[in-house]
């Protein structure tokens, strides 16, 4: 049995679904690997390396002609999608909600879907949770960038010449990227802030040494996989309320608030914005989804009354090389759940909850 992966389109994605590090766990498996020529070498890693390993490199033809399962990052383009053969697998991030009749048209070919996005929040399927890998290198890269842009020293320093005080942070949403944010933030000596729809999060921020805002009588927004959904007109505007006068007095926001297959929620208005200090940042981990601020525009840094605001369609091509590493761990996971060593062949278990909720039906 034959995996492969082609190049991604390198404008918009730099991650690779296979390292040379994870070869000799697939061929272990008794699983050949197939990789296109110059599979990775923006990333410094030429094809020497994989073939060291174990790989095949091969036309794009060819390896998608003779993979049963294609590991990519995003969906392949439209070429590629034609030379796809009936009982293949392609497996990755293929984003269902938006992509939906393109999905459909392969399902109609006999090809099966798996969308790593779709796992489930279960124990089993953590070693495979490519949100969790990925939103932790986000929250962290969104904190360094943000203060990089920041023109005042981030932790408290106690001089002769006189004390500056240390920036105030403000994250909005405490999942892996909100959490990793937080930490990151509190690392380099910032005063950091959190606020979230999941009551549930309020324990970890301030395990990370957060303080949590929490909105009078807040309900718990939380979908039993865990994720958070979305806010009532009420809780929105209590909401509101509170980060407006916070944002008074906060230097740096880190907005990481996603609901899974919709738009990102609008939580910092305008009228927000001009009330925070001259010479503040937002950084907008949501703006590839509509982002959390009103303004947010992808790939453009906006300035509005002194306040920089910023956000990239996908800030991890910054950190393809870690992200990469990290993702083509996960995507093994995955492969050694599929695949069956006994029969050595992929076997589509419906009663396996992991294969069930990532297929794209």
């Amino acid at each position: 049995m034959i995996i492969g992966s082609i190049s991604e389109n390198l404008k918009i994605e730099k991650r690779v679904a296979i390292t040379p590090d994870i070869i000799k766990k697939y061929t272990s498996l008794g699983l050949e690997v197939h990789l296109s020529k110059n599979y990775a070498s923006h990333l410094g890693i030429n094809d020497n390396q994989y073939e060291n390993e174990g790989a095949k490199i091969l036309s794009n033809d060819q390896v998608l002609s003779n993979s049963n399962a294609i590991l990519q990052m995003n969906l392949p383009n439209e070429e590629a999608l034609k030379k796809l053969k009936e009982n293949q697998i392609l497996i990755g991030v293929l984003n269902p909600y938006s992509n939906s009749e393109k999905l459909s048209d392969i399902n109609s070919k006999k090809i099966n879907c798996f969308s790593l996005e779709l796992l489930p929040r279960i124990t089993r399927a953590q070693s495979m949770d490519i949100l969790s890998s990925q939103a932790n290198l986000a929250g962290y890269k969104a904190v360094v960038d943000s203060f990089a842009y920041f023109q005042k020293a981030i932790p408290m320093m106690m001089t002769a010449a006189g004390t500056i005080s240390a920036a105030k942070v403000l994250i909005v949403g405490a999942g892996v990227a909100g959490l990793q944010a937080i930490a990151t933030a509190k690392r380099m000596g910032a005063i950091v802030f959190a606020t979230d729809v999941r009551l549930a999060s309020k324990e970890q921020v301030e395990s990370l040494g957060g303080k949590f805002l929490t909105v009078e009588g807040a309900e718990n927004l939380e979908t039993d996989g865990g994720y958070a959904k979305e806010a009532s007109e009420d809780f929105k505007q209590k909401q509101e309320n509170l980060l407006k006068e916070t944002l008074k007095k906060i230097d740096i926001v880190i907005c990481t608030a996603l609901i899974p297959g919709k738009k990102a929620p609008t939580i910092i208005k305008k009228d927000m914005i001009d009330v925070m200090p001259s010479g503040s940042v937002i950084y907008d981990l949501a703006a590839s989804q509509g982002g959390n601020t009103e303004l947010t525009k992808v790939d453009e840094v906006i300035e509005s009354n002194g306040v920089k605001i910023m956000g990239e369609a996908n800030i991890l091509n910054r950190l393809a090389f870690s992200a990469s590493n990290l993702y083509a761990k996960n995507v093994f996971n995955f492969i050694s759940n599929l695949f069956d060593k006994e029969k050595k062949a992929f076997e589509i278990n419906m009663e396996d909850e992991i294969i069930n909720k990532t297929l794209v039906k």
